[in-house]
């Protein structure tokens, strides 16, 4: 036994060495790249953070516009502006919920019907794997080899059988649909009142609502970059690009819904 589990490290050793050379000669023929890309921001909760309050900002700026092309009372402002921030933040934090848990419900039911059929079918369900691996471009032989490694582990092969087959990763059993609801509620509520706080900050020092509207366009510009930026973090993307997209779709959004509701008023004579 010592001699062959020597013979077996010799061999791996000296295939890493093997690949260590070829891959400082290039010898794969890929072109290196040697600066490292830049890994994006992970966590349980960042992305519910991120887009929950992207969707709160456009959606309560849109909201301002509209009601200030109507009326000119910051009240009104205020009154429906946080009305709606709170009513869409349920509806987003409870869709959040409903979505997360499904998803992974789905996930856990479509992994018990692979686990039957492994378990019935094993010989179909590992050549499907091996055909899926060539598909990808692997050899037969490796691919084979590779299949019956996995075929040692079931769970490893339920996995790889998930994600030939369905497209799917293993659910994290850990992650609580509640705690991404519960962030996304948050999230909506802080970030979205951000276009209100310039009419709060303002009322006692000025009367003029072209000034408080155009503040509150200040402000949402800003909380939409510094977004933007977080975004680009997540994704992966350039943080230039990503952020003049972010602010690209809230002015679209902010102006649709100041022209439309400027066009009913003065177009079709519906009074705010």
């Amino acid at each position: 036994m010592g001699e062959r589990g020597g013979s077996s490290g010799g061999a791996t050793t000296g295939l890493l060495q093997e690949m260590v050379e070829e891959g400082s000669c290039g010898g794969d023929g890929l072109e290196r790249n040697y600066e490292r890309p830049k890994e994006p921001w992970k966590g349980e909760f960042v992305k519910s953070l991120v887009y929950g309050g992207l969707d709160a900002i456009i959606t309560c700026f849109s909201l301002i516009s509209s009601i200030s092309a109507s009326t000119s009372s910051s009240g009104d402002v205020l009154v429906l502006g946080f009305a709606n921030l709170v009513a869409d933040a349920i509806s987003m934090g409870f869709g959040d919920f409903v979505s997360g848990g499904s998803e992974r419900d789905v996930i856990i039911e479509e992994r018990r019907v692979i686990e039957w059929d492994i378990m019935n079918h094993r010989g179909n369900e590992q050549a499907e794997l091996v055909r899926y691996y060539q598909a990808l471009g692997m050899d037969y032989n490796d691919a084979t080899m590779v299949v019956n490694i996995f075929a040692k582990y079931n769970d490893i092969l339920v996995d790889q059988r998930m994600v030939a087959d369905k497209g799917m990763l293993p659910a994290e059993q850990e992650v609580k649909p509640w705690k991404n609801a519960l962030v996304t509620f948050a999230s909506f509520m802080i970030f979205g009142s951000t276009p209100l706080l310039s009419f709060i900050i303002l009322i006692p020092f000025t009367d003029n609502e072209s000034v408080k509207f155009v503040s509150a366009c200040l402000v949402s510009a800003l909380a939409l970059a510094l977004l933007g930026v977080a975004r680009a973090r997540i994704a992966g993307q350039k943080m230039m690009f990503s952020t003049a997209i972010t602010l690209f779709t809230g002015v679209i959004a902010a102006a649709a819904a100041y022209l439309v509701s400027w066009s009913l008023k003065h177009i079709a004579g519906l009074e705010g």
